[in-house]
Formats: C-alpha cells, sequence, structure tokens
C-alpha cells in the first residue's frame, strides 16, 4: 500500500466509520464528531482520489467534502445562536 492509497483508506474509513456509528445511535447527524468525520473523511478521500486522476470519485467526494462544510457551517451557527439567546 502506497501513501496515496493511505490517505484515501483513512479518509473512507472515517466516513463509513460516522455511518456506522450513526446507524447504531452512537452518533447523531447533528453532533459535531459526525460532522468532522465526514468532512475530514471526504477530503483525505477527495486528495487521494485527485493524486489518483479518478476523477468519478474527485466529484463525490468533493461534493461530499462540500456538503459536510455546509453541515459544519450551520452546526456553527446553531450553537452560536443558542449562545446569543
Amino acid at each position: 500500500m502506497n501513501e496515496v492509497d493511505l490517505v484515501g483508506f483513512i479518509g473512507v474509513s472515517l466516513i463509513l466509520i460516522a455511518y456506522f456509528m450513526n446507524l447504531n445511535d452512537k452518533l447523531h447527524s447533528n453532533d459535531l464528531i459526525y460532522i468532522l468525520m465526514n468532512l475530514i473523511g471526504a477530503m483525505l478521500a477527495c486528495f487521494a482520489s485527485i493524486l489518483m486522476e479518478y476523477y468519478p470519485f474527485v466529484l463525490l467526494e468533493g461534493t461530499w467534502t462540500v456538503v459536510s462544510f455546509v453541515a459544519l457551517i450551520k452546526y456553527l451557527r446553531n450553537k452560536n445562536h443558542k449562545i446569543a439567546q
């Protein structure tokens, strides 16, 4: 296994662990750790896909990264909104 494979493996593993934990009610989709696991995992998987020049997965993981980043922004806004009240 080379470095690119390792980066991709770690990224995909983070996404799958978050998903598995969500299915088993250990994490919820609005938990910060769930959002971060998806964001970091997708970023790593996207980066590995770019290095491998496998563009279908660049699109998939790039989209997953953007969606996870939007979820993080929403989480932070809701947290700040609750603090202000």
